[in-house]
């Protein structure tokens, strides 16, 4: 899954994004909130951590922003800003939970669980429908009640799908949900990507809508 760090400290950004990415995410990072700003509204992340105190540009006018055009992306906003008042203002303009510095990452990846579950109406850890579903906490795809261990691109692929059944996502919809900034993505990248998925999940797994995309079907 991608995911977007704002964050302008060199040496928490540097180990988060590290740990993030020895998680399975992948991470585009940014250091101020003008680019922070950019990066939002290209889109294409299952969440976003935002610092507040940003170079630029603050972090609530990143989130007033994003939220005033609509964007429903799960923020997690990561301060050290302890004041009650900074707490309610972060959650008033649409943050989705709040962390203070310093966090154990353990937690700071279950809290990103959680809000991506909420985004996707889900009270527990499994999304999809009865006959293929994706564990968010152990990152295995559920087929027909076999598990099944996925790579963090088939993870993320999958995910993107499952979290709109019965909706086309195009090539450039998933390609931005898979890879991160700066990474070279070759024509056939989620051609080969889906084909590996269909022998592990079968044929009829994810569908191709000829010209337009790919999808799962829709909850029965």
């Amino acid at each position: 899954m991608r995911t977007l760090l704002v964050e302008d400290d060199e040496m928490i950004g540097s180990s988060l994004r590290h740990a993030l990415e020895g998680a399975g995410w992948s991470v585009d990072w940014v250091r101020d909130g003008a680019l922070a700003q950019s990066a939002f509204a290209d889109g294409g992340y299952t969440c976003v951590l935002l610092d507040l105190g940003l170079p630029k540009q603050d972090g609530t006018e990143v989130l007033r922003r994003a939220r005033e055009r609509g964007d429903t992306t799960p923020v997690l906003v990561l301060t050290a800003r302890d004041g009650l008042e900074d707490r309610i203002q972060g959650l008033d303009l649409g943050a989705d939970d709040y962390l203070l510095k310093p966090f154990e990452f353990r937690e700071l990846l279950a809290r990103m669980r959680a809000v991506i579950r909420r985004r996707d109406g889900a009270a527990h850890s499994v999304i999809g429908g009865t006959g293929l579903q994706l564990d968010l906490t152990t990152r295995e795809v559920l087929r027909n009640g076999t598990r099944e261990a996925l790579t963090a691109r088939e993870f993320a692929l999958l995910h993107a799908l499952l979290e709109r059944p019965g909706a086309i996502l195009s090539r450039e919809q998933l390609e931005n949900r898979i890879y991160g900034w700066g990474e070279e993505v070759t024509s056939n990248a989620v051609d080969v990507l889906i084909h590996g998925m269909r022998r592990k999940l079968g044929p009829d797994a994810i569908r191709n809508v000829r010209g337009l995309g790919w999808r799962v079907a829709a909850a029965a």
